[in-house]
């Protein structure tokens, strides 16, 4: 096991640059999912002939890079996934910065603007944090029993991706505490601990536990889910429902059961609050505390409480609906 105390730092840009100013140090835009930003570049003499370069930098990736647009003082070409949602920005003439518009979940990482003349090329680089919550996600069948790609698929399906190490730290220093360990983005298996106690790393100290590399389509452990926020709402109808009537219920008010992911995006970005038990999609019962109170899970910190996933059809909970 190992617990890193500080994120690794993105590379910095040379200590000289001779076209484009130096961004700050550790330069970092952050959005929600969903939102429009713009990833600085600005050049502070231009070359006779150039071009730039705006690549999204994705470490472990096998293949060709992963170009976002090409531009020159003419034109640009927009290039892959990301391309159809970039734009320049082109505030003055020496305005290279990137745009992107409906920011999505795997949108962020860094993003290198390159300015290419043949001679002299040289980058900066500029970090995109997308705001959201990091989430542990079990099975429906019980603890540890998914592969990494399952992993990715459970994730996808409650309205979010793997989240990041970095995300998972962020998490962590915000004070996620969970001892079960999960899935990564990048394949490995972790866990964030503030407590150490019994079974998680009593003799330890605080941070993120870490397993040695494992195979992703042999190994079976839980998942660390992220979401943002979602254009949508959450709300609760009351009732005793089983899953199927829970589900019928959202319906008739044009709704659908939500997903565990947009539970967590209402209880963190909305502070929902709801002192009551109800199904979600994935036949899980749960409900979001922002206040923590005495008889409402009786745990000292806000979050999302879990009653697992009980037999759904002679348990009876209300409904968390999503529109």
């Amino acid at each position: 096991f190992n617990f890193p105390h500080n994120i690794p730092s993105p590379s910095t840009s040379p200590s000289k640059l001779k076209y484009l100013l130096e961004p700050p140090v550790y330069a970092e835009v952050v959005g929600r999912r969903g939102e429009n930003v713009t990833l600085p570049c600005i050049l502070k003499n231009k070359p006779d002939h150039y071009k730039v370069k705006w690549t999204k930098l994705e470490p472990g990736h096998v293949g060709p890079e992963n170009i976002v647009m090409i531009s020159n003082a003419h034109a640009f070409r927009r290039h892959g996934r990301l391309g159809p949602r970039a734009s320049l920005r082109r505030a003055h003439n020496m305005d290279a910065s990137l745009q992107l518009g409906g920011l999505q979940l795997r949108d962020g990482g860094r993003y290198r603007c390159e300015l290419i003349n043949d001679i002299d090329d040289e980058s900066v680089v500029v970090t995109l944090r997308i705001e959201g919550v990091v989430f542990p996600y079990q099975s429906h069948k019980g603890r540890y029993r998914m592969t990494f790609h399952e992993a990715q698929v459970a994730c996808e399906e409650q309205d979010g991706t793997l989240a990041s190490y970095e995300q998972l730290y962020r998490a962590w220093t915000e004070g996620l505490d969970w001892c079960k360990a999960g899935w990564l983005q990048d394949g490995s298996v972790r866990y964030p601990i503030i407590s150490p106690r019994p079974a998680c790393g009593a003799q330890r100290h605080p941070g993120i536990r870490s397993y040695a590399p494992k195979d992703k389509n042999r190994d079976r452990f839980d998942a660390f889910c992220f979401t943002s926020l979602t254009a949508g709402s959450v709300f609760y109808i009351p009732g005793a429902f089983s899953l199927e009537q829970a589900g019928r219920a959202c319906g008739r008010r044009a709704a659908q059961l939500a997903l565990v992911g947009q539970l967590y995006a209402a209880w963190h970005f909305r502070g929902y609050d709801r002192c009551d038990g109800g199904w979600l999609r994935d036949g899980s019962v749960r409900f979001p505390i922002g206040t923590p109170r005495a008889r409402c899970g009786g745990i000292p910190e806000s979050g999302v409480r879990s009653f697992g996933f009980p037999d759904n059809t002679s348990h009876l909970y209300g409904a968390y609906c999503y529109r």
